[in-house]
């Protein structure tokens, strides 16, 4: 879905919590919180305005969030258990 937002708290409510926790604790997961969270705004301005980028180049930056999210939500899990 275009234009959809993958913000942590929307993706894992779960760990609303630890998310809060972490974003205020733990530099690491701080600075790897704003990475996705910016990459994750500029994908979304891309589909907003129609993707003037290479599938390629979108591609690319999609797998980039995914690979932040995962990292992000082995940091969750951890603290969380």
């Amino acid at each position: 879905m275009l234009n959809e937002n993958h913000a942590l708290i929307f993706d894992f409510p779960e760990y609303k919590q630890d998310i809060v926790y972490l974003n205020y604790k733990d530099e690491e997961f701080k600075t790897l919180s704003k990475q996705y969270h910016l990459l994750d705004y500029d994908i979304r301005q891309l589909e907003v305005v129609g993707s003037p980028t290479d599938d390629e180049h979108m591609h690319q930056l999609k797998l980039q969030r995914a690979n932040l999210k995962d990292v992000l939500f082995q940091k969750l899990k951890a603290h969380h258990d």
